[in-house]
């Protein structure tokens, strides 16, 4: 019996040199919003941590599945997951490390960087800037955890971003209460408040990827 040929599965690495920049919460979430959309999403997790297999432990049978991955079998994990039907990939990495980083981005068709757009958050973006300008890939920094009303920080970060030649996303996200209160349930910010700031935050951010994968 031939196998069907499948369609490769679009696939968005998130990744960040820095620990606590909201890369599994931003992973969970455009995974999950893609579900809703009636695609088989699927988070790859490539953190020895495993937050993202954490969390889809404690959401129990509901999509997107998570499976982990080391880096180095990054790639057999996608052709696997493609072989099984799944037509959006959203990979989580570890922080502070080169090799998970480099396959993410080698295997993505878009990669995310999110940051908070504090100093010490905007200087780990430098390694990452470098690895995507090698691989030359589509990249966007999305800024994660603003505070209310700090556009003066905001428009900094922008600039810093631009000077190490990274293109900003054009939705950020807020710190919001919804994305800490539903990640420790195994939700995401829209099934615990969709009404809320956080929802509307991911439905941009949703919007806006869709356009630039299509």
């Amino acid at each position: 019996m031939s196998s069907v040929p499948t369609s490769q599965p679009k696939t968005i690495a998130i990744v960040s040199q820095k620990g606590g920049s909201g890369k599994t919460t931003l992973a969970v979430h455009l995974a999950t919003r893609a579900a809703q959309a009636g695609l088989e999403s699927c988070v790859i997790d490539t953190d020895p941590q495993a937050t993202a297999a954490a969390w889809s432990d404690w959401r129990g049978d509901f999509l997107p599945v998570v499976v982990t991955s080391p880096p180095a079998r990054l790639g057999r994990t996608i052709e696997s997951a493609s072989k099984n039907g799944v037509d959006f990939i959203v990979i989580d990495t570890p922080p502070h490390a080169d090799a998970a980083a480099r396959e993410a981005i080698k295997a993505a068709d878009i990669v995310l960087v999110p940051s908070k757009p504090r100093a010490f958050d905007l200087h780990a973006l430098e390694p990452i800037a470098d690895l995507i300008s090698f691989a030359k890939k589509p990249a966007y920094v999305v800024l994660n955890s603003v505070p209310a009303g700090a556009t003066v920080l905001s428009e900094d970060a922008r600039k810093s971003a631009k000077k190490m030649g990274l293109k900003m996303c054009s939705v950020s996200l807020g710190d919001r209460a919804a994305f800490h209160r539903s990640s420790a349930k195994g939700e995401t910010a829209a099934e615990i408040d969709p009404d809320g700031k956080a929802a509307k935050e991911i439905e941009k951010l949703w919007k806006w990827l869709n356009k630039k994968l299509a």
